[in-house]
């Protein structure tokens, strides 16, 4: 991993952060690379049960640095899946779906284009009020590709998503709360993130990490295919060490040691 981006750990947390704050965090190719490489070492963390995703500096990600990219993009793979689903745009974004544990993205400034569709690829969003956003693409005669259109549909509405795309707008955390993009606002987004990834990091894993799968799931499957994971998840869970730790704990009022 480069040092577009930084991964530290307090616990059973990981703190991942865009580390280019001269340029508000835009995306060049080596934070592609970063991005990508960061997800692929916390998904070989077995012991990470949460993730905060945020950005140094006045802001979270600018978007694309079209000048770092005119010189790249006409010779970028778009076509080759080079991570499952995804192709390597897309990773910096989806990846962040796939990672077995919650990952929990604060946002201060700035989420335009690309930072935008990082942003989408969180479980939860937690932003300020002040905090600007847009679907950013259309700006410069381009389509939202980095896997957007696949995180958004699960968010906001059809026709919001194409009145957003088409006009390139801005928009601030209240209206991005109101229309779905947002799970809440606060004035400190990176504290709040933490506050809850630790909430989160003291529930049994094993069951995080189903709902999770579950969930990912939903967006895609029919009900019939639903409810056959649910039970699936379930039998996996039930009576397993660390479930039994969480009943034990719970009765006994003390917090639950876990095996990861």
């Amino acid at each position: 991993m480069n040092n577009r981006v930084t991964i530290s750990r307090i616990g059973h947390v990981a703190d991942v952060r865009l580390n280019r704050a001269d340029k508000m965090n835009a995306i060049d190719p080596a934070m592609f690379d970063g991005i990508a490489a960061a997800i692929d070492q916390l998904a070989a963390m077995d012991d990470i049960r949460a993730v905060v995703l945020s950005g140094e500096g006045r802001a979270f990600c600018a978007g694309l640095d079209m000048a770092s990219m005119a010189d790249v993009g006409a010779g970028l793979d778009i076509d080759t899946r080079t991570h499952g689903l995804a192709n390597g745009p897309q990773q910096v974004a989806w990846g962040w779906r796939t990672l077995p544990m919650p990952v929990i993205a604060a946002v201060h400034g700035v989420a335009f284009g690309g930072g935008f569709q990082i942003i989408s690829g969180a479980d939860i969003r937690i932003a300020r009020a002040d905090a600007r956003f847009a679907i950013r693409e259309a700006h410069w005669g381009l389509v939202p590709d980095m896997a957007g259109i696949a995180l958004w549909r699960t968010l906001a509405r059809d026709d919001v998503l194409r009145e957003l795309t088409y006009t390139a707008r801005e928009f601030d955390g209240t209206e991005a709360l109101a229309l779905g993009f947002v799970t809440r606002l606060a004035d400190d987004p990176l504290a709040a993130a933490m506050t809850l990834a630790h909430e989160i990091a003291v529930k049994n894993p094993d069951a995080i990490r189903g709902s999770k799968r579950l969930y990912n799931l939903a967006a895609d499957e029919d009900a019939a295919a639903v409810l056959l994971a649910e039970s699936a998840e379930q039998a996996k869970i039930l009576r397993t060490p660390n479930q039994a730790e969480q009943v034990r704990a719970n009765i006994e009022k003390r917090a639950a040691i876990f095996t990861d």
